[in-house]
């Protein structure tokens, strides 16, 4: 495995600046997630990590060593990508084999034990025979990541890899990458998404990153609950924390303040009124969608199946410790 160090960090396209200064510390055998809006940097910074891309300036640093002009096949690193990247014409067998084929030092019996293992791991054994055409796309990204497993890298790179699957395919392979990271507990992962669940549930520790640089590191739970910025209080979490202003902030000390759908409690004697737009019941949880004359409509989140109807008054309050406080410049009040 490899602890990977990012110092000052820089990446520019032109007079393009992408990467704007990242310090960052990615620890031996964790997995690393970076989120983040579209166009904040987030893939540009695997491929700098990959050596897929050049840096401006800065230092990326490989258990110790300085790796800014290592090639990407001598870094000990292996890359999934969302499009797949599989060769049509080849079998799954010999898709996750071609990479091992090219390097030395690997017989025709190491190959196929290495591709073997990793067919076992993800459950497509029984596929080796078989073209990518005949497979379906949850299937053909596990031969991607099949490919990378049998190179044994020291790191794993994963440009969102579930985003061209659909809804069930997504929850299964997402869970094969969860074992997968149980089982090579010696290898670092950064994984690259903008799939809050994927996020939260993948992740050891999470970057958020915004406009090329870091907003905020942390455990899942860390960012949830105490999010370090206004900025991350709205992107982690779905759906995303309710801001409300003017009066009903001032009452609370701050310029913006924010609560979290489940932390707010439907009562007859609730400080705040809205009325219902819309209600969403998903079975296990229903969201009702309060106009309250903020900027965005407020979420509730309620156990169960909701009755409220579209049009009719509710009333709601807070629950007083899980109020989360932001000033002017959208930084937390402690």
């Amino acid at each position: 495995m490899a602890a990977i160090e990012l110092k000052n960090l820089r990446k520019s396209f032109g007079g393009l600046e992408v990467i704007k200064g990242v310090d960052l510390t990615i620890n031996k055998g964790e997995f690393m997630v970076f989120v983040g809006p579209s166009g904040c940097g987030k893939s540009t910074l695997l491929r700098l990590i990959s050596g897929l891309e050049d840096i401006t300036s800065g230092d990326m640093i490989f258990d110790g060593k300085r790796v800014n002009a290592l090639a990407p096949a001598k870094r000990g690193i292996a890359m999934v990508f969302q499009s797949y990247a599989l060769y049509p014409h080849m079998s799954v067998y010999d898709n996750m084999a071609f990479g091992l084929t090219l390097e030395r030092g690997h017989d025709k019996q190491d190959i196929r034990r290495r591709v073997e293992k990793a067919a076992d791991m993800l459950q497509i054994r029984q596929y080796l025979d078989r073209l990518p055409k005949q497979l379906s796309g949850g299937q053909r990204q596990r031969v991607a990541i099949g490919r990378a497993i049998t190179r044994d890298p020291k790191v794993f790179l994963f440009d969102e890899p579930l985003s061209n699957l659909d809804a069930a395919l997504r929850v299964a392979t997402r869970l094969e990458i969860a074992k997968l990271h149980a089982e090579m507990d010696n290898v670092t992962m950064v994984y690259v998404t903008h799939d809050q669940v994927e996020a939260m549930t993948l992740a050891d520790r999470i970057c958020v990153l915004r406009d090329g640089l870091v907003e905020q590191v942390g455990t899942p739970m860390e960012l949830y609950e105490q999010p370090a910025s206004l900025f991350v209080a709205g992107f982690i979490g779905s759906p995303k924390m309710n801001f409300l202003t003017g009066e009903k902030a001032a009452a609370h000390g701050c310029t913006t303040l924010g609560i979290r759908g489940e932390h707010l409690t439907i009562s007859d004697n609730g400080i705040w009124e809205g009325r219902v737009i819309h209600t969403e019941n998903l079975g296990a949880d229903s969201y009702v969608y309060l106009d309250m004359g903020e900027a965005e409509p407020v979420v509730v989140r309620i156990e169960g199946a909701s009755a409220a109807r579209s049009g009719a008054l509710m009333r709601v309050s807070p629950q007083q410790n899980r109020i989360h406080r932001f000033d002017a410049q959208g930084k937390p009040i402690r």
